[in-house]
Parts: structure tokens; sequence; C-alpha cells
């Protein structure tokens, strides 16, 4: 799966989509912790090749509550066909989920788990392959565009990590990705693959992005070896209080 992501320079997204527009009413920041629930710097296949805000957790627009995102903030890819809230979406809401990095955990056999930051080893930015729809609330007159990220089965570095990696279009495939056009799953598959082991990076980071609040640049420098606690001196042994004398009893009483 894919929890948590990376958007550290926003400024070379234009490296990932050429010639896309960026409205100035969005605020855009660099995010180094970026949550499901969250809104999300994406590009939907319409007309406009232009960036907007979305909701991270796809809530279908036939959904009588919204909170159903919360269970879909990923989609596999094996299953995009057979899953109602994905199939036409697939065919007809695409888009891509801009990213420079992303966290996976690591699991141990002691049960702990380790924070493992993943991205490309020259740095540069990609798009996630995503699915958006629009879920509109009438009565409360609330719309609410969300998106999910697509999951592919793990290349060789992912698979030492996790079962399950993000689907990382391959810069050749973004604006294919973004047709207004309808395609079918066959497709679409021939997208949604691992990409290239030897063209990522992984390393152990902070267990400090375990907690989404945390969004700092300190978040992505790979851990470094805590020192050990430094060891308390011994405890010296107490003194006993020597024996009041016989001739002081009388001082103060």
């Amino acid at each position: 799966m894919c929890g948590r992501y990376t958007l550290t320079r926003h400024d070379r997204i234009v490296e990932v989509v050429p010639n896309i527009t960026i409205p100035s009413k969005l605020h855009i920041v660099d995010r180094f912790n970026i949550a499901p629930t969250q809104s999300v710097l994406a590009v939907a296949n319409t007309a406009q090749l232009e960036a907007e805000l979305m909701h991270w957790g796809l809530v279908p627009f036939w959904a009588k509550d919204k909170a159903i995102g919360n269970r879909m903030i990923n989609a596999r890819a094996e299953t995009l066909t057979e899953k109602p809230a994905f199939k036409m979406n697939l065919e007809k809401h695409r888009c891509l989920i801009l990213a420079d990095g992303f966290y996976e955990w690591r699991r141990h056999d002691d049960g702990s788990k380790t924070p493992m930051y993943i991205h490309l080893k020259d740095h540069r930015p990609f798009a996630f392959a995503g699915l958006w729809d629009v879920w509109r609330d009438e009565e409360a007159n609330e719309k609410l565009i969300s998106c999910t990220i697509i999951t592919t089965e793990p290349n060789d570095l992912m698979a030492t990590i996790h079962n399950r990696m993000p689907v990382i279009l391959p810069h050749e495939a973004v604006l294919d990705w973004l047709d207004e056009k309808p395609r079918d799953g066959a497709e679409m598959s021939a997208w949604l693959k691992p990409f290239p082991a030897s063209e990522m990076l992984a390393y152990p980071v902070s267990r400090r992005v375990n907690t989404p609040a945390n969004d700092t640049p300190d978040l992505v420098q790979p851990a470094t070896a805590q020192p050990p606690a430094p060891s308390s001196p011994p405890a010296r042994p107490s003194r006993k209080k020597p024996p009041a004398r016989s001739d002081d009893a009388g001082l103060f009483g």
C-alpha cells in the first residue's frame, strides 16, 4: 500500500507534466509527510492540463457517506476492473498524483517496524497513477473531488520492505494516462507495472514520520544511529548518621 508520501519540490512538477497550469489560487507548499484524508496535488484527465487539490481517499459519486473514502486511499491494479468504485473511473476518470518520494514501513521478526523513505536515484519528481471522482451532498451543498493511488506488486527493492508498491508512471506514459478518451482495463494494465528497482533508492528514516502532524524537511534525512543512553553512575553508599551523644540529648529539649 501507499499511506504516506512527499512532494518536497513543488516547483519542479513541470518536469512531470510539461505545460501544466498551476492556478494562482492554489496555496502550494513543500510537503514532507502527506497523509490520507489530506488535500493532495493532482492533475485530472480533463481538457485543461491543470493542477488541482483533491481529497486523498476516493469517495465514489454514488456513496451515501463520504467517510467511505477513509478506506479507499489505494486501489489494487489487479482488481480495478472488478470493483464498482474503480472500474468506471479507470475508463474515464484517471489522474496523476504528484510526488517525489514515499514512505513504507519494513516489518521485523520481533513485530517492530522501521520507516523507510523511497525515491528515485536522480531525485526527480514523478507521478503516481491515480483515479478520481466527484461526490456531492445536495442537502449540504457540498462538492468533493477525491482520488486514490493505484498500487501493484513490488519490484525487487520494494519486496524487501513491503508486499505492495504504488504505481509510478514512466515519463512517456504520463500524457497517455491523462488522455480523455475512454480506455479499457486491458489497455491500461500495460502501464500499471512495478517501476524499475534499478532507478530507485530506499533508506531508513526517523520514526517521527509515524505522526502525520510532523511535516518538516528532517523527515526525509537518513536515520542516524542513536547513541546508547549513558549508564547511570553507581549509587554511592549512604552514610549512616553517627548516633547522638548522650550529652547532646538535652540541648534542644
